[in-house]
Parts: structure tokens; sequence; C-alpha cells
């Protein structure tokens, strides 16, 4: 996939605004909640969408619900709270714009827990309409299911002990490194740096549950979710600050389904014009200055 310059700023800033957060541990860092920027974003629901063209949007539009697939343990993402009863974080502020975007009011969206390795085969199999996880545009996944977007542009990093002595991907060798099943954090470890031992989980907790543990070395994912969890550690454990890829991140839906991905396109276009998107980031991840945010990639 090619993006713009625009959209590589834009990733530059974000991770660069993610490190102030987390580093001066202001109220934005990544909790899935940011209370100095007042009550949750509201999004207007479209009255008059028509997508008969669209297989999944004419299925949810008679069942009269959109199932939406997100993450659970992926804290100023999405993430859900013992006792919770609906999960909190960026993407899922842009699943319920985008939603209501499509036409579906707050109390007609259904949040279903998608790990990283169900994102594929639940979009497949029609458990979840659209999938809003942390998923990471890429040709290899394109040619299954189709995107929309990228909303939002991340990169690759390290999270550590604080006493650690790994400083970059360099430093892997012999070191084990845990990712989760069929995440492209993972791929590239194995394909980039073969003489880290790879382990994998299907949750990214699991894989932080480990490193407090000392049974592995590293958590490897996009920076942004692992600043959540350091953000929780109380100095436990760092964020490298190393990123060595960009994740763009699209929101998922069946493939072939033109009509849907353009209408989302539409929506993603709109919340940026309108400032909807600036309200959403900076109630779940804080200060938004000097973010550009990426076009999306109409392929």
């Amino acid at each position: 996939m090619r993006f713009t310059k625009k959209a590589g700023v834009f990733g530059a800033t974000a991770l660069a605004a993610a490190l102030a957060l987390t580093a001066c541990g202001q109220s934005g860092s990544p909790n899935g909640g940011n209370a100095s920027a007042g009550p949750s974003p509201e999004y207007k629901v479209a009255s008059d969408v028509k997508l008969d063209s669209s297989p999944t949007w004419t299925k949810a539009n008679k069942a009269g619900k959109l199932v939406i697939g997100v993450k659970f343990d992926q804290p100023g993402l999405g993430n859900k709270k013992a006792g919770a009863d609906k999960p909190e974080g960026f993407d899922i502020e842009i699943a319920k714009s985008v939603a209501a975007g499509l036409g579906f009011k707050p109390e007609q969206i259904e949040f279903k827990e998608t790990v990283s390795k169900n994102r594929e085969p639940f979009l497949q199999n029609g458990t979840v309409d659209l999938v809003v996880a942390t998923y990471t545009i890429n040709d290899a996944r394109k040619k299954v299911v189709d995107f929309a977007g990228p909303y939002y542009i991340a990169g690759q990093d390290l999270l550590v002990k604080k006493d650690s002595t790994i400083t970059g991907p360099d430093d892997l060798k012999g070191k084990k490194v845990c990712s989760v099943d069929g995440s492209t954090p993972a791929q590239r470890i194995t394909e980039k740096y073969p003489d880290a031992q790879l382990v994998t989980y299907d949750t990214y907790s699991k894989c932080v549950d480990n490193l407090n543990s000392g049974s592995v070395d590293a958590v490897t994912t996009d920076d942004a979710i692992l600043r959540g969890y350091a953000a929780q550690s109380s100095g436990a454990l760092k964020v490298v600050g190393k990123p060595f890829s960009q994740e763009p991140y699209g929101i998922g839906l069946a493939k072939g389904d033109t009509a849907l991905r353009t209408a989302i396109n539409d929506s993603l276009e709109k919340l940026e014009s309108d400032g909807t998107w600036k309200k959403a980031f900076e109630y779940t991840l804080g200060s938004s200055e000097g973010i550009t945010i990426p076009k999306p990639d109409r392929y």
C-alpha cells in the first residue's frame, strides 16, 4: 500500500504526542478516557442512509443492529474494564462515529471481542459486520478482506522492564519476544529478526503478564498499545521508543462490499473535516496538537 507524505507525518507526530503524554503522566494518558477533555463525544446519527447494494449493511439494517469486532484488552484504544458494560478507547469512538454515519444509533451497536487471529475469519463468516481493532492494512489481508481508512498510523515498538538493556530490535538476538497470533508485529519479528525467539498468545495482556513474570524479555506491537500498558505499570515497564514500522489502522469489512467501503471512507473524511476525529482522539488519547490525519486510501 502506498501512503502519502501527509500520512507519514501523522505517524511521526502521533508517536511524539503519545510519547509526551506517557512521559508526562498527563490525564490524557491512554486509560480509556480523558477526564480533562470533558464529556464523551456524541455523534449525529444519519437518517437518510440507503445502501441496498451493500450486503453487509442490508443484513445489519434488517437485524436492527451493527456488530463491530473490537479489542477488549488495549488501554486507550479498545479496552473493557472489569465490571464495565462496554469497551472504551479511540477505536471504540471511531466505531461509534462510523456506525452513526451508517444510520445506527449507539444502542444498535453490538461490540464483540475480536482478537487478532479472529479478525479475518469473523469478517468472512459474518460473525461481525466491521472490525475496528488496531487492524493494520496490508496487501496480504486485502486478499481476503477489504479496508476503509486508514484512520490512524502507529509504529511497531518494544515494551520491556524498566531495567532492561534492550534498546531496539537489533538487541533481540536470543531474547524471548512476545506478540499475538496472526499479528503483523509477530510476522515482522519472524521475517526481519529471525534470531529472536518469538512467543505468541491470543492477547497482548497475556504477553504483558509473561513480561512481568520474567518469562519473556519483551513484548512487541504498536506503540500506542504498548504505551497504554506502560502507563498502567506504575513505572515497572517502559516503551523503548524506537518504532521500526508504520502501522496504518483501517476498518475491516467483507471482501467486495464496495458500497460499504465507500460509505465508511466518506464518513471518515467527514470526521476529519468537522472536527469529530480530533474530539474522539483527545477524549481517549490526549492532545492532538501537530497531528495530521491520514486520508482514506480509496483503492
